[in-house]
């Protein structure tokens, strides 16, 4: 039956298509461009081409890889009180600058200000392809070490931030398989006349992974019942699986932010010895100006190519 469905709606949008180009009646051309944009998304979706144009299902990705997304951070401080916020901030530059470095754009979502020109939480999205690449081993604990403004005495403090990288939360693309669907026809009831008693034009479908029902019997015509509950179909399974795509981005999230502590960090800046050390590959820089900046490139390849090793 879905082979069936799938040559009768590709015949369909042929003729639709054909009637597009021919046809010189404004009402007919739009209802023949109304049934070629529906019966593409279906064909799409049957075939594992891109379902929708902006749905996304949970075990895939759109785009290509993740690195090619933009990219969601959220700082926070830590340990370390009004210096770990005045920290904070200090981050938030240092990300700004180096995302204009890069060529891309920062779009703050959410800011929360200490009266000293600190930070106490700040959501912000880095805009462009590869955003997140460039960005995706900041997660972890920042733990910076300094003299801080507030010091009166001259003596060096240990405080902390909190990072958490995401990729933007776009919907995922998924496919719907037509070994995955059971399609039944039935003869619908209610009203309608003769004709919707007599005739097999109702339509159920089973999509059997999630064992998702829908079922359409408002038309005469079969096959247009099944273009309905096709998309009705699509629209639950879009719901389905950004649901859980969501809760996967939620704990990802909670994952990342850990609790702060200063023995969890994946990074120290030290100031007084103008020092910055990556615990993770132990790599270290020096001009630490130069660095709260933003012109961490260096270290952002470093990070990469150790990756690319460890893959």
């Amino acid at each position: 039956m879905p082979n069936e469905y799938y040559e009768k709606l590709k015949a369909d949008v042929e003729a639709a298509r054909e009637i597009l180009n021919t046809s010189t009646d404004a009402e007919l051309v739009e209802l023949a461009r109304q049934e070629v944009e529906q019966g593409e998304v279906i064909l799409a979706s049957l075939e594992g081409k891109n379902p929708r144009p902006s749905s996304t299902g949970t075990p895939f990705t759109k785009g290509g890889t993740l690195d090619s997304r933009n990219v969601i951070i959220e700082i926070r401080p830590a340990a370390g009180g009004d210096e770990a916020a005045l920290f904070s901030a200090s981050l938030l530059r240092m990300y700004t600058m180096f995302a204009n470095i890069e060529g891309f754009k920062v779009e703050v979502m959410h800011i929360d200000e200490t009266e000293i020109g600190g930070v106490k939480y700040v959501s912000f999205m880095v805009v462009g392809d590869g955003a997140y690449s460039k960005f995706k081993f900041e997660s972890g604990v920042h733990r910076v070490q300094r003299v801080p403004d507030t010091e009166t005495q001259g003596r060096i403090h240990t405080s902390t931030c909190t990072v958490a990288v995401l990729p933007e939360a776009v919907t995922v693309d998924f496919k719907i398989d037509e070994k995955d669907l059971r399609i039944d026809v039935y003869r619908s009831s209610g009203a309608g006349g003769q004709h919707v008693n007599k005739t097999e034009s109702a339509v159920r479908i089973t999509h059997l992974p999630t064992n998702t029902v829908v079922s359409c019997q408002d038309g005469r015509s079969q096959i247009k019942n099944r273009e309905k509950a096709m998309l009705v179909l699509q629209s639950k399974l879009a719901d389905f699986y950004q649901s859980q795509a969501d809760a996967k981005y939620a704990s990802d999230r909670k994952t990342q932010v850990g609790t702060g502590d200063r023995s969890e960090r994946i990074r120290t800046y030290n100031f007084p010895q103008d020092r910055m050390t990556d615990h993770r590959i132990g790599f270290t820089m020096h001009n630490l100006p130069a660095v709260m900046s933003g012109r961490i490139e260096e270290l952002v390849i470093a990070l990469q190519k150790a990756d690319e090793e460890k893959a």
